[in-house]
């Protein structure tokens, strides 16, 4: 078994989140409501205020990026909540625990910060983080908003799940 490592990227890291990030967008672009040319095209200073807006955790193995996710401490919607956004594994490790390493470790840094609940907004038509949210203890809501970015598909929404954290 692999050891997975999970930590917060330190603000001069930009651009090791730069390039998980463009992995991820490459790799699982349904996944996403950002798309890989777009991104590709930000200049170094919009990475670097990216960096500054939200906590940007990598999942590692072997010395290597393996994931990502990004925890933004504010929610609109819910009272006390943190919002985890961006969650990706490199295909070769789905399933050996890196995800739930970045939740796990996105509910510290959020509960560290005071937050009392977790949000991850969910696309509809994305089965797999679904039913992974839900086996981790996220609970649907009646919440749904369209998709931000998506133009291919008209109607696409994304679901909110909630997660309450312990403090």
């Amino acid at each position: 078994m692999t050891d997975i490592s999970v930590r917060v990227l330190a603000e001069n890291e930009w651009e090791q989140y730069k390039e998980v990030r463009l992995r991820a967008l490459q790799e699982s672009p349904e996944a996403f409501v950002a798309d890989h040319a777009t991104e590709a095209a930000f200049d170094d200073e919009q990475w670097q205020a990216r960096m500054r807006r939200s906590a940007r955790l990598v999942a590692e193995a072997d010395g290597k990026a393996i994931g990502i996710v990004s925890v933004r401490g504010e929610d609109d919607l819910f009272d006390d909540a943190a919002e985890i956004f961006g969650l990706w594994v490199a295909p070769d490790m789905r399933g050996a625990g890196a995800a739930a390493a970045l939740v796990q470790a996105g509910a510290a840094q959020a509960t560290g910060h005071g937050h009392r609940q977790l949000v991850y907004w969910v696309g509809t038509d994305n089965g797999r983080a679904v039913a992974f949210a839900s086996s981790y203890g996220f609970r649907p809501t009646e919440y749904r908003r369209p998709m931000r970015v998506r133009t291919d598909e008209d109607g696409d929404q994304e679901l909110a799940m909630v997660l309450a954290l312990n403090r």
